[in-house]
């Protein structure tokens, strides 16, 4: 097939942010783009040649989706599944597969998944309802991490339990309880991978996270660590994604332990927040490489031409409805700084709303630039 010609079609699955973003690769190779969201203004809206409004989660509107494209890709896990699996059994070519998807959709199949193919992880039990896990909770050791098996993100789905009373507020659906395992770094590596097999990994990042939101507010790359955890950090990414046998990006989140093990905690079969560096830093975006990826192109060089570090822009607390950023104007003069707006109407509390990138030579200062940034910008909302 040639992605080149002028009667290509791709097709996205999700319209935010992360579709927006791979859309300015797409336009730059021209090829013309399909996305299905069900959001009327969803940010990729305004950037692909064609935009579908409706459920990811139905199964007549994903196929009949999927039929117009001759690629099918999502940039978020949230869709039908049997869809995709019926697409795929057409003929449809469906990056990452659904095979691939429907084995970390769910995060209790993929931390079982961990723990049937070797790959180092936290310990944990999975419960089919939060009445169980009460049932058992003289077993578990606390602290522990609570997690719900679907439909969480962003740190939504994700609470550490104290004490028993933490458990009162949450919905009783089918979860898993982690073990705390004590750690001195939250990394991460994207990996890459064509159809015909070749592969490549992104230097390995730091992740800092807002203490209240569970969500990362730094991206740091590379990551200050020992250059013998790095390297075990991304053989352990091509080993996970091997034995996943994606196709396209796979983010591959760690933890790296107070004796330098490195535990897997959790992956994304898509452009990752942890990713967004690479637009500015890196030879080859994440998103150019998860296009090439997926439409079996020649890998991109995933080397970083500099130091960079992302700062999530999110709505602050106490705000909600339409998005004023305030200040964004006065980082605009300062040298290595690219701020990037999602096209998101309405801010809401810890909402990603953006990402500021800032790339420098010397890491520490860009990581000081990096707080600036954060202390300067608050996106609020009209009042």
């Amino acid at each position: 097939m040639n992605y080149f010609s002028s009667n290509f079609k791709l097709g996205i699955l999700g319209g935010g942010q992360l579709g927006k973003m791979l859309l300015f690769d797409t336009r730059k190779f021209d090829i013309q783009t399909y996305v299905l969201d069900s959001s009327e203004e969803a940010p990729c809206k305004i950037a692909c040649n064609k935009f579908f409004q409706g459920d990811l989660m139905d199964f007549e509107t994903v196929y009949n989706f999927g039929k117009q494209v001759d690629v099918l890709t999502f940039e978020i896990e949230l869709v039908n599944l049997e869809a995709l699996e019926k697409l795929e059994s057409e003929g449809k070519k469906v990056y990452p597969s659904p095979k691939t998807l429907r084995l970390i959709q769910n995060k209790g199949i993929q931390k079982e998944f961990y723990t049937n193919n070797d790959i180092p992880t936290a310990p944990f039990k999975k419960f089919s309802n939060l009445s169980n896990l009460k049932s058992e909770i003289c077993n578990l050791k606390l602290p522990y991490v609570w997690k719900c098996t679907e439909f969480g993100y962003d740190g939504n789905g994700v609470k550490i339990i104290r004490n028993i009373d933490d458990l009162d507020t949450l919905p009783n659906v089918e979860c898993i309880a982690e073990e705390m395992v004590p750690f001195k770094n939250e990394l991460a590596v994207i990996v890459c991978r064509n159809s015909s097999g070749e592969i490549k990994t992104y230097p390995v990042v730091e992740m800092e996270f807002h203490p209240e939101a569970n969500q990362v507010e730094y991206v740091i790359c590379p990551a200050r660590i020992d250059e013998k955890v790095a390297a075990k950090a991304r053989a352990i990414a091509l080993d996970v994604s091997e034995k996943f046998n994606h196709v396209g990006l796979l983010a591959v989140e760690m933890f790296q332990t107070e004796d330098d093990e490195i535990l897997v905690n959790e992956v994304a079969p898509r452009p990752h927040n942890s990713g967004h560096y690479s637009i500015e830093a890196s030879y080859t975006s994440q998103f150019e490489n998860h296009l090439r990826a997926i439409l079996d192109l020649p890998l991109g060089n995933t080397d970083s031409k500099v130091g960079g570090i992302m700062v999530n822009l999110v709505g602050e607390d106490g705000f909600s409805g339409d998005v004023v950023y305030e200040n964004i104007e006065k980082i605009l003069s300062w040298n290595g700084v690219t701020p990037h707006i999602y096209g998101k109407k309405q801010t809401r509390p810890f909402r990603k709303m953006g990402h500021v990138t800032i790339v420098n030579e010397d890491i520490n200062e860009a990581r000081r630039i990096a707080e600036d940034v954060k202390n300067t910008i608050k996106v609020i909302s009209r009042q």
